[in-house]
């Protein structure tokens, strides 16, 4: 009698929940590729690209894919190069260029990437956009939208990642959310701080690992914050550390990156300027063209050292 009643107080549904979290937070504890650091995942990797892809589908649809050929060999090329020595090289990687003013990027899971044109000028060259790519590309190896997914799941008290699906009315807004992007248009949601530095970790190390000078991701982050100034909130207001703590802690993530890169003998250094197919860009706008031609006039600007 005592071992039943023992059994049934352990069963019981207020002690059952405790134990099936534990054993959950136990199962879910996965280690990402790079940082070495440990994160509790849920979600499948089957389900989590499966939403992914779908997502992406969804947002492309409201948005215009950009027409100009050079810089969509551009943002191909270098995607491909960060992707090929990441941790999941074998995923289905997609790069799109997306024609926008807003200075924004996002990866979804499964490797789906888009970057905004707005960013391309404080990109300035390939180095400056694999800084931006690489720390996007992070964010989705290192599976921090089903982090955020198995996060949300713990605190509903629902298990079942497995079940999850966009098509869920109830629950799009939150997936999609969790996976780091909005509903509405151009709309990228914030991840925690401890992603975000993350992803800035993971994305040096493939800049390098790529053959693109880590240092300029430091320099972005200075031509991006003078950008900005005036119209962020202070970092204690906002999940994404301000641009001047991403500046310091990238300082201190560059020795490592350095290294890795001067002993790689692939060296693409900062690759190539893209200012000049910008600048042409910019000269078609105010010829008041309805759109971009797929490829400008003129030789292209010379890679820089």
């Amino acid at each position: 009698m005592r071992r039943v009643k023992f059994y049934n107080q352990c069963m019981s549904p207020k002690r059952f929940i405790p134990i099936l979290l534990v054993f959950s937070l136990f199962l879910g504890c996965v280690t990402t590729p790079i940082s070495e650091r440990s994160s509790m995942v849920l979600i499948p990797f089957e389900k989590e690209v499966a939403l992914g892809e779908e997502a992406y589908r969804e947002l492309l649809k409201k948005e215009q894919l950009s027409l100009d050929g050079q810089l969509i060999e551009i943002v191909e090329r270098v995607g491909r190069q960060l992707a090929a020595v990441s941790p999941m090289p074998n995923l289905n990687w997609e790069f799109k260029l997306i024609e926008s003013e807003k200075k924004n990027a996002f990866a979804l899971p499964g490797g789906k990437v888009a970057i905004y044109t707005g960013i391309l000028p404080v990109c300035a060259n390939e180095a400056g956009l694999a800084a931006v790519m690489g720390h996007e590309i992070a964010h989705a190896i290192a599976r921090h939208g089903a982090q955020r997914m198995s996060h949300s799941l713990l605190l509903t008290g629902l298990l079942a990642g497995a079940s999850i699906s966009l098509s869920d009315g109830g629950n799009k807004d939150s997936i999609m959310g969790a996976l780091g992007v909005g509903t509405a248009v151009g709309v990228t949601l914030p991840f925690s701080r401890s992603n975000e530095s993350e992803a800035d970790e993971i994305g040096l190390a493939l800049m390098a690992k790529a053959g693109y000078d880590p240092s300029e991701a430091e320099r972005f982050w200075g031509r991006f914050n003078k950008m900005q100034q005036g119209s962020r909130p202070p970092e204690i207001l906002s999940t994404h550390p301000t641009d001047t703590t991403r500046i310091e802690d990238i300082r201190r993530l560059l020795p490592k990156a350095n290294q890795a890169y001067k002993a790689n003998p692939l060296k693409h250094g900062l690759g190539q300027s893209f200012l000049y197919i910008l600048s042409r860009r910019k000269m078609h706008e105010m010829n008041n063209s309805s759109q971009p031609p797929t490829q400008y006039p003129g030789e292209p600007a010379p890679a820089l050292e």
